[in-house]
């Protein structure tokens, strides 16, 4: 992408869905960033240094001053880099509070189920909690088909912010579709929300860093690998 952002770094990985969010609005925004990557397990001076409370990534270093939090991240970009590219928040103050809404149920009732789901061991928590997230993706395809007003993002015409929120997880949703026999992920219950997912994967701003599925699948054995008994 352009550069432009002058100087601009961003702390993170490439599994994270949500060091995933900040690359995308950073690409929507043409801005030039060094990607400055953690190595799994550790935390590097710079990061503890970056975000002292949560000791966590995605941080973006914008003139060396640190932005934490994927979705305070994201805003930041698109109040920061207004004239390069479109707006990732709606411009229109209810559809921006909505946007908002639906961002906030995926981060704090959606994804903590979703992830759960590989880490669960009875098959009676496993089963709930998969019914948890499809009802979960109901309400996301309803709010889609009323946020997109026919069109192929979340935000209209292009990618907004409620498309960065939520497609962030998409290659995780493969991945758990691919190891687990899952179909999260379904065009009989959510048509709208599998052709968004097709939209927005080829998406000029998303495909050059939406890992790879396969890449992404041997990761996850060697983070979710259960510990040997002793």
């Amino acid at each position: 992408m352009a550069s432009g952002g002058g100087d601009v770094k961003l702390i993170g990985a490439w599994p994270s869905p949500f060091v995933l969010r900040a690359r995308i609005a950073l690409n929507i925004k043409s801005v030039g960033y060094e990607f400055l990557q953690e190595q799994l397990g550790t935390k590097s001076e710079l990061l503890l240094k970056s975000n002292p409370v949560h000791k966590k990534i995605p941080v973006l270093i914008h003139g060396g001053r640190p932005i934490c939090e994927s979705l305070i991240i994201v805003q930041y970009i698109d109040e920061v880099w207004t004239s390069s590219g479109p707006s990732i928040l709606p411009s229109d103050p209810y559809d921006r509070a909505i946007a908002r809404f639906w961002a906030a149920y995926i981060d704090d009732k959606w994804f903590p189920t979703f992830s759960s789901i590989p880490k669960l061991q009875e098959q009676e928590a496993k089963v709930a909690a998969v019914q948890q997230v499809y009802e979960g993706l109901l309400l996301l395809e309803e709010a889609f088909i009323k946020c997109s007003k026919g069109k192929s993002f979340f935000g209209g015409d292009h990618i907004g912010f409620l498309d960065i929120a939520l497609g962030g997880f998409l290659g995780w949703m493969r991945v758990t579709e691919k190891m687990f026999n899952l179909k999260v992920l379904d065009e009989s219950k959510t048509p709208n929300l599998c052709k968004w997912a097709e939209s927005f994967a080829a998406n000029n701003a998303v495909k050059d860093v939406l890992p790879e599925t396969e890449k992404l699948i041997e990761f996850a054995k060697i983070r979710f690998k259960p510990p040997s008994a002793d």
